[in-house]
């Protein structure tokens, strides 16, 4: 098997936990934020996924306000602009895993060059990665933006080899992600999935390399795949 060149990371789900938009769901519908949030995710990826079916590219910010504005219509919540922004405004601020800094560290440290590939757009990922102090990890933060279409498209994936100027055999690709990682997994990529609730892998024709209940878990992964390769 090829040496590990380069770890590519998915951000949403996988680095940055989406659901710590609850409180501030919460703020603004008492009581509600959990069920808000869990809605609101799951659309707004609904959403990526039709759009890229009908060609019709849109920007990750505005497919997050249309889910949010069908939670909240299905929801019979009462959407304000201010409220729509203000919670829109709580994606680009997103929070990382408990886990996740001390990670990126240790694995930066191991001389292997990080990278992101999501399907947030290029002021999406800076946002949030900037904002958590994070960037001085990553080589590169990369958005299906460069490519106009949405995850797990393979043209996303091939975007992400040129760029690292790898094949896919060489690059570790890690996601929460289960339709993500199988997209990944269809288009060459070494797979790690991060499985951190104990949830059931997708039925899609793929399996991850490796599955870890968390980001900390893959320095140790990369240190055995290492000692396996030699």
């Amino acid at each position: 098997m090829p040496a590990t060149k380069a770890i590519v990371f998915d951000l949403y789900g996988t680095l940055y936990d989406v659901h710590s938009v609850v409180q501030h769901c919460d703020a603004s519908y008492p009581g509600r934020g959990r069920e808000i949030s869990v809605m609101w995710r799951q659309k707004q990826l609904e959403y990526t996924w039709l759009r890229s079916l009908m060609g019709q590219y849109i920007s990750f910010e505005q497919a997050t306000r249309d889910a949010l504005v069908y939670t909240c219509n299905h929801l019979k919540l009462d959407l304000d602009e201010a409220i729509c922004t203000a919670l829109c405004g709580a994606y680009l601020n997103l929070s990382p895993y408990p886990e996740v800094p001390a990670a990126l560290k240790r694995l930066r440290d191991m001389g292997l060059p990080l990278a992101i590939l999501s399907n947030g757009s290029v002021f999406s990922i800076n946002s949030v990665v900037q904002g958590s102090g994070l960037q001085e990890h990553f080589t590169q933060l990369l958005s299906v933006e460069q490519v106009g279409v949405f995850k797990p498209d393979p043209r996303v994936y091939a975007f992400a080899c040129r760029e690292q100027a790898l094949p896919a055999s060489q690059i570790l690709f890690v996601s929460s992600n289960a339709w993500d990682a199988s997209g990944a997994r269809h288009f060459g990529f070494d797979v790690c999935w991060v499985n951190r609730h104990g949830n059931t892998f997708d039925e899609l024709g793929a399996t991850p390399r490796a599955v870890v209940a968390g980001v900390d878990e893959i320095p140790a992964l990369i240190g055995a795949m290492q000692a396996a390769q030699q």
